[in-house]
């Protein structure tokens, strides 16, 4: 027993003994990692090693917003610049009281000139309660103190009374205590740690004397912000967008958008059109700061001007545009008929890459006995208008395609009678023609018979018409493959559709051939006769040609250069394509509904367009009046194009006591914008 006993307790200590010496063998490996590393870190790596300490224990901060870059034209001509702002400007520090904010007010009053009429009473009162805390709660009963600790009325509902019964309170109330007052409200306007300006632009003398003193002001700084400056005026402006200021940051509706891209919610940031497309170019890069233990600071990285953008546009080219625009408008509001009338859109592009070179739209209102110019640009992508027979091209291409239309088919131009719907007719009886004719005369019954033999219908006069309605999508998709009744692409942050017509009488098929029955934007319709004039490839119209970098010799190095995008090419055979471009191309010769739209001279083609349009005059919801608008669409020259034309004139004209009179402002828009196009590019 014994024996055994000694066996087991020598193979229990041979174990202990395996099992301490794997032991002591980890401690030393472990040992030997941690000595390794413990070199590592202090021999080996140390200048790493101190240099991640350090940039862990670094607090850096950015400075003022950036200059945002350059904008310019398509010939180098800059259109928007950077102007230093002086600004004085409040952030509240931590410990501030009222009462300091109050004392801060009065200082600054006496050293600051403020316009305090744009005060609201509320806010003067409100100056008045925070100043006098003591009388303003004697204007509160002790019964309504009651109320308010039995929950009866609210802290909110206290203060409302206390506004109410401040009357006589500040009618003491002299120059300086409103000015004061104001400034008061001005540093407790918005966000409390947001910055609040307290005056934009001072004399230099206010803005020396506040940078003088401004470490006895608690919370006052001044800096200089940076605005755009645009050279050509309003010229282009709405499109061109809009940027926020400094102390509004980025906007709450573009708040979620602007973080996702890592943007802070002070930053200056592009809020519409162009300045919000191509904010990415544009924004400034700011200077960063390290903070050193005794506050002060130091610069490590010092930012720069956003790039430059080059625009397609030519800025002067533009100006001219918009002269004539306006011009016409308010000359042709001196003849009859033209009581709604009050806008023009026009659009010179080059069809051939997709460059948008002028885009304009311009509204006038009646105001004190004389006109007021708006600018209506944005109108351009989003307004839709009936286009009327502008899109008889795009109609005959689906006659071509379906085999409801022949080259040289000839058809008689008498009227359609379907039952229990008025004749449909052209504007005039143009005898016998074929599909040559039907274009340069703008038949509007040679459309119809197409529609009828698309939609595999049999006509008799006066008879109910039958159609299958897959007419209306073969219809619709041809037309998309123009770029009608989709978006074209521009790059632009908003792009409206127009209307798509859901009843599907038969009457409407023969509307739609027609275009009065879908409406397109004037984007649209440049893109459709773009399409037509390069021989029937849609491109994406865009509006930035390249962008640069802020050099400081202006336009030196080119970041990205934009080019033509191809979005589809038209689905039918290229002799159709050329057969439309030889019927565009009777449409302005003589006799035919263009003649005079663009001198021959420089060997145009288009199309002429005019729309039965509705409108609400009274603005109670209710279509009331029916209007026509005039539609023109045209490039040059026909057997080389290098430019395409749209001008659109919206309820230009409506019967009024039996006068069907039509100004033709559209005709002398485009005659004259033609003009100035080829003495810029000749």
């Amino acid at each position: 027993m014994k024996k055994k006993n000694k066996y087991y307790l020598k193979k229990i200590n041979n174990i202990i003994e395996k099992r301490y010496n794997i032991l002591i063998v980890i401690i030393v490996v472990i040992m030997s990692i941690l000595a390794f590393s413990l070199y590592n870190v202090q021999v080996i790596n140390n200048e790493y090693y101190i240099e991640k300490v350090r940039e862990l224990s670094l607090k850096i901060v950015d400075g003022n917003t950036a200059p945002r870059g350059r904008i310019y034209d398509r010939n180098g001509n800059l259109i928007v610049d950077n102007v230093g702002v002086k600004v004085i400007y409040y952030k509240k520090e931590s410990g501030m009281t009222t009462k300091d904010e109050i004392n801060l007010a009065y200082t600054l009053a006496h050293t600051l000139d403020v316009n305090y009429t744009k005060m609201k009473e509320k806010d003067l009162k409100n100056f008045w309660i925070k100043n006098n805390s003591e009388e303003a709660s004697d204007l509160i009963t002790d019964n309504e103190y009651e109320d308010f600790k039995k929950r009866i009325l609210s802290s909110d509902d206290i203060y409302n009374l206390k506004l109410e019964r401040i009357d006589s309170q500040i009618e003491s109330y002299n120059e300086l205590d409103k000015e004061a007052a104001y400034i008061y409200s001005l540093m407790n306007d918005g966000y409390s740690y947001s910055e609040k300006v307290i005056k934009r632009n001072p004399t230099d003398i206010e803005y020396a004397k506040i940078a003088e003193s401004k470490e006895n002001l608690k919370g006052i700084s001044t800096r200089i912000d940076w605005e755009r400056k645009y050279l050509y005026g309003d010229t282009f402006k709405s499109i061109l967008g809009t940027v926020s200021s400094t102390t509004t940051g980025v906007p709450l509706e573009l708040k979620d958008y602007y973080l996702s891209k890592g943007y802070s919610l002070s930053d200056q940031v592009g809020i519409s059109y162009l300045e919000y497309q191509y904010d990415d170019y544009l924004k400034g890069v700011k200077n960063k700061y390290e903070v050193i233990n005794d506050g002060s600071y130091k610069l490590i990285f010092e930012g720069n001007r956003g790039n430059d953008i080059v625009l397609t546009i030519d800025i002067k080219l533009q100006q001219e545009v918009e002269r004539i625009i306006v011009e016409n408008l308010i000359n042709a509001k001196g003849e009859p008929n033209t009581e709604y009338f009050n806008k023009i859109f026009v659009i010179i592009t080059n069809p051939n890459t997709g460059e948008i070179l002028a885009m304009a739209g311009k509204q006038i209102v009646y105001n004190n006995g004389g006109y007021k110019v708006y600018d209506y640009t944005p109108g351009v992508v989003t307004n839709p208008v009936v286009a009327g027979s502008v899109v008889k091209g795009a109609s005959h291409i689906v006659g071509y395609n379906t085999g409801a239309l022949t080259f040289g088919e000839y058809r008689d131009d008498s009227c359609i009678k379907i039952a229990a719907t008025p004749e449909k007719c052209s504007w005039m009886y143009l005898g016998t023609i074929d599909d040559i004719s039907a274009l340069k005369y703008s038949s509007n019954t040679y459309q119809f018979r197409t529609a009828i033999k698309v939609g595999k219908g049999i006509y008799n006069y006066n008879q109910a018409l039958k159609i299958d309605l897959n007419a209306f999508d073969t219809y619709r998709n041809t037309f998309k493959e123009f770029g009608l009744g989709v978006k074209t692409g521009i790059d632009l942050p908003i792009e409206s559709l127009g209307y798509k017509g859901t009843n599907t009488l038969s009457g409407h098929l023969l509307d739609f051939s027609i275009g009065q029955y879908d409406t397109y934007t004037p984007i649209q319709l440049s893109q459709y006769i773009s399409t037509i004039a390069n021989g029937g490839t849609r491109l994406k119209p865009y509006l930035l040609k390249g962008v640069y970098e802020p050099t400081s010799n202006p336009l030196e190095k080119i970041i990205f250069e934009n080019s033509k995008e191809v979005l589809n090419k038209i689905n039918t055979e290229q002799i159709y394509i050329d057969r439309i471009k030889q019927g565009f191309k009777t449409v302005l010769e003589p006799y035919g509904t263009g003649y005079g739209y663009i001198d021959l001279m420089y060997k145009p083609a288009g199309k002429t367009g005019t729309s039965q349009s509705f409108i609400d005059t009274d603005l109670d919801g209710i279509v009331d009046t029916e209007t026509i608008t005039n539609t023109f669409v045209a490039y040059a020259p026909y057997d080389n194009p290098q430019v395409t034309f749209t001008i659109i004139s919206p309820d230009v004209s409506h019967n009024h006591n039996y006068s069907s009179y039509q100004s033709s402002v559209n005709s002398k828009v485009a005659y004259q914008v033609s003009k100035k196009y080829f003495q810029f590019y000749q």
